[in-house]
């Protein structure tokens, strides 16, 4: 079981648009964050990829990394993660081997198996969805042969091969679980905002567990929402961007970030609150002592080996904000 004083906490960025805003805009913040998060004692700052989002500027995944690892001096950099059936794994090898290559002993990268988009933009980036998440077991062991020092197949990653590119597993389901067990890979889990399966995907993944060369024990990763500030009610209010993204995404509205709203929460349907308290269950809400409690009952609940903290607010000032006061409770626990 981790304990706080022990327990990393990384950054998960979607670089979000705001409205009113723009990507480029969008691209600034996240160099700022990662900035500051590195002089705040975050490990990692991980960034999605998703396509065809108004409100998500991270689609050029590998571009953002070498962004952000450049402007930074130690932080690890990497993807949470490449969408792996978008991609052939050989292009992904060459994408990382070239940004290990760069910023030596800092780039991560982490696979998922859902498009990050519809079914639509997933056709417009591979063009062949034969080439689907069915294959996605085969496509991971791919990648894993290019960075090895002698590769089985005939086809060289130049650069990549012979390079040490951790590779974790990111999922929401069981299936990841089973997947990052069977070959010994860390596993993070998209708790932030599909937790259903979060307290069963830990059990399959460490109790089917296989150690690797990767790998001697488990070591699980959970994205956790954090919406922190000074105050109680302004942090509710702070949120509430979020809360109304999320609800957008889950009707098949994706927008941009909005801008806050006073008493959201009271003023939306069965359905939307249904969806809210779901997510919530993997999140902290409020004031510093607030956010400390919450993150330590998920802590102790889980037995995380590191938290993935994401936020998503509005404005930017009260998102360093609150980075900075979830950096600051790890601390103090």
């Amino acid at each position: 079981m981790s304990t706080m004083n022990t327990i990393p906490f990384s950054i998960l960025d979607l670089s979000p648009i705001a409205e009113g805003s723009s990507a480029a805009e969008s691209f600034r913040h996240t160099l700022d964050i990662a900035q500051h998060g590195e002089r705040w004692g975050y490990k990692r700052y991980w960034m999605a990829e998703h396509h065809g989002m108004p409100g998500i500027a991270s689609a050029a995944t590998s571009i953002l990394i070498s962004h952000v690892a450049a402007g930074t001096s130690s932080i690890r950099v990497g993807a949470g993660g490449i969408m792996l059936p978008n991609h052939s794994p050989l292009v992904i090898a060459e994408q990382f081997g070239t940004l290990e290559s760069l910023y030596p002993g800092r780039i991560d990268l982490g696979l998922g198996r859902a498009p990050g988009s519809d079914q639509t933009t997933a056709r417009a980036l591979r063009r062949n969805l034969a080439a689907s998440a069915d294959e996605f077991p085969q496509d991971v062991l791919e990648l894993l042969d290019y960075f090895s020092d002698e590769p089985r197949q005939p086809v060289r990653a130049v650069p990549g091969t012979g390079l040490n590119v951790p590779v974790w597993i990111l999922g929401s389901s069981l299936f990841g679980a089973q997947l990052a067990a069977a070959l010994g890979l860390p596993y993070a889990f998209a708790s932030h905002f599909a937790p259903q399966q979060l307290m069963q995907a830990i059990q399959v993944y460490r109790s089917t567990f296989q150690p690797s060369q990767y790998l001697q024990k488990p070591y699980v990763m959970l994205g956790f929402n954090v919406f922190a500030a000074d105050d109680e009610d302004e942090a509710h209010y702070l949120a509430s961007s979020w809360q109304q993204s999320f609800v957008s995404l889950r009707s098949g509205r994706p927008i941009r970030l909005p801008p806050p709203v006073k008493g959201y929460l009271d003023n939306i349907g069965p359905q939307a609150q249904h969806l809210i308290d779901h997510v919530l269950s993997c999140a902290a809400v409020g004031a510093p002592d607030t956010v400390a409690r919450q993150l330590k009952a998920f802590i102790d609940k889980t037995g995380a080996d590191e938290l993935m903290i994401t936020s998503n607010m509005y404005e930017h000032k009260a998102r360093l904000r609150s980075y900075e006061i979830a950096a600051q409770v790890r601390e103090r626990l």
